[in-house]
């Protein structure tokens, strides 16, 4: 999906308090949004072997509130700040799924579906609050904490539902490939006008979490869970690196900070 497809739901208002905080939907947005996922996913995994897992949940938790509060203090859509703050989600989005697993021993099959009762209550409060759940209308404080609640959200369901699949039969390669296919549904249906471009847009963005996910542990784990064997510290580096190089390069050109004003 592109800009100009989802742009074509974005509800006007007659007045804005802050430029719209979340970037043009282009494929950069995509790419980079994947490639948060995976980092998060294999940086979670690295904090929790080296500190120990309350002390990563801890340290996860304050890079998190830090990015936030930079990224809420900000009045207009920033790239390092806004993807700053999706890689902290990621991180910590991880987190609270492997806690859930790991720490209480919740089943996935049974904390999947319990984020996603949590994502859709965030859905239903935010529409019944402001009538749209475009993200071309992030422009008030509201807003932009539902954003973010659901944001958070969409990366502990992924991390769950990731992890389930993988553990139900499908192994790391075999999620890559199931996800990598369902991405392509919400795409082409709205192609097809058989739907909405914000349900759409959604729930693309819900399938980035287990397929980037998916991607860097089947990168980096050992030949004995399904992997290639690279690394936790060594894929976490060049997923982190590739992300800083997109969004600088998005930071220097500017082309997905289209200032959305209404008329």
């Amino acid at each position: 999906m592109t800009a100009e497809h989802v742009l074509d739901d974005r509800p006007h208002f007659p007045a804005r308090r802050m430029a719209n905080k979340v970037p043009e939907v282009t494929v950069y947005f995509w790419i980079i949004k994947v490639l948060t996922t995976g980092m998060g996913e294999t940086a979670s995994d690295l904090l929790a072997r080296l500190l120990g897992p309350v002390p990563a949940v801890a340290l996860g938790g304050l890079a998190l509130a830090a990015a936030l509060t930079v990224q809420f203090a900000l009045r207009r859509y920033v790239a390092w700040a806004y993807w700053t703050a999706v890689v902290m989600v990621s991180v910590f989005g991880t987190m609270a799924a492997d806690v859930l697993h790991v720490g209480l021993g919740v089943p996935y099959a049974v904390s999947a579906p319990a984020f996603l009762v949590v994502l859709a209550a965030v859905f239903v409060l935010w529409y019944a609050s402001e009538r749209t759940l475009s993200i071309h209308s992030i422009h008030t404080r509201r807003r932009e904490t539902f954003y973010w609640a659901a944001v958070l959200a969409t990366f502990a369901l992924g991390t769950a539902a990731g992890d389930l699949t993988a553990a139900v039969g499908f192994g790391y390669l075999g999620s890559v490939a199931l996800f990598a296919a369902a991405i392509c549904e919400p795409a082409l249906t709205h192609r097809f006008g058989a739907l909405n471009a914000v349900p759409a847009f959604w729930i693309a963005y819900i399938i980035t979490r287990p397929l980037g996910a998916s991607l860097a542990d089947w990168m980096a784990l050992g030949h004995a869970r399904g992997g290639l064997g690279f690394g936790l510290a060594q894929v976490t580096l060049a997923w982190t690196i590739a992300i800083v190089g997109f969004v600088g390069n998005l930071a220097m050109s500017q082309r997905d900070a289209r200032a959305h004003t209404a008329p």
